[in-house]
């Protein structure tokens, strides 16, 4: 399994469906349009299968014109996921492309991988998605325009936090330096995707720190919105992105939580600073990510979900 193998069965498909996590974050949503302008400009019949999920923040990238969620074909030809480290956690209703597809391949950068598809193309140590990708399109010779870099670069970004993780490499640099030579607004990005946030942004963050506790000795921040915050507040899809890492810069933090209410039970969202691997913490809940970023839902009340994450959190610190 290569990409040149990869690249064989995209030159054969001619209906294409691109999907990834539910609640897609930057990475998810950037690599799923580089990936979808690439295809079109291939002369392929693809679409990024994509409810009405997307953050506001996002809305200058490219090519969501081609963000479908009713498809007019039922069976692609290939259906790629992309930044999922199961298939589960697929929306269900896009979901059934993946099943009906005559091919699939998943590309990825999460440390635990099902290896779901046909072809699976993981990287671990790769800190977005969308980095694979610009290596990715780079052997195979498919040409990276300024929109298709604008979306791969907004995945960089976010999914490094702005370059501020432990997880950027020299090659996120190096592709920065390049769209920066493409005339490429790395600015403009940076501040879009990283920086602005809506009034009812603002309010669901000023809330979570008004609730923010400490335990451990101020080693764990936690803090929590519910159902009833979203709909006071006007939450919109992406805008609880960010409050984990308002724990997460406070001084004496390792471990940050966050819980927010969904439909059954919690998604808690952790953040650590130093030595905890929070993936390994969600893995007991059926969850997962990255070491140092990952998230897992706690079907439970609040006060039992509370109480489960912070006692195996407690766990890991020294």
């Amino acid at each position: 399994m290569t990409l040149d193998d990869i690249l064989i069965e995209i030159k054969k498909a001619e209906n294409i469906a691109i999907m990834a996590h539910e609640a897609p974050d930057g990475d998810a949503i950037g690599s799923s349009l580089a990936f979808v302008l690439a295809l079109r400009n291939m002369g392929k019949n693809a679409f990024v299968v994509m409810k009405d999920e997307f953050p506001q923040n996002f809305s200058y990238l490219p090519g969501r014109e081609y963000m479908k969620y009713d498809l007019e074909f039922e069976s692609p030809d290939l259906a790629i996921v992309l930044d999922c480290p199961n298939i589960k956690r697929v929306n269900a209703d896009a979901r059934v492309y993946f099943e009906k597809a005559k091919v699939t391949v998943e590309i990825d950068h999460h440390t635990k991988n099902d290896m779901f598809a046909d072809y699976n193309i993981v990287n671990h140590v790769s800190p977005a998605t969308a980095q694979i990708l610009v290596s990715s399109f780079e052997y195979l010779n498919i040409e990276i325009t300024k929109e298709i870099g604008e979306c791969l670069l907004t995945g960089i970004i976010t999914d490094t936090n702005g370059f501020r993780n432990t997880n950027v490499t020299v090659e996120s640099f190096e592709f920065a330096s390049l769209a920066l030579e493409n005339g490429i607004n790395l600015s403009k990005i940076y501040k879009q995707a990283m920086m602005t946030m809506t009034h009812s942004k603002f309010e669901a963050q000023k809330l979570a720190m008004n609730r923010m506790e400490f335990f451990e000795d101020g080693r764990i921040s936690f803090t929590y919105l519910t159902k009833a915050d979203d709909e006071a507040l006007n939450i919109k899809a992406g805008e609880h992105d960010g409050i984990v890492e308002i724990g997460k810069s406070i001084e004496g933090v390792e471990v940050s939580i966050f819980l927010y209410e969904k439909e059954k039970g919690f998604k808690a969202s952790l953040r650590s600073n130093e030595y905890v691997n929070v993936s390994e913490v969600c893995l007991t809940f059926g969850g997962g990510g990255h070491i140092k970023a990952a998230a897992t839902t706690l079907n439970m009340s609040f006060d039992e979900a509370k109480n489960a994450i912070i006692s195996e959190v407690s766990k890991y610190l020294k």
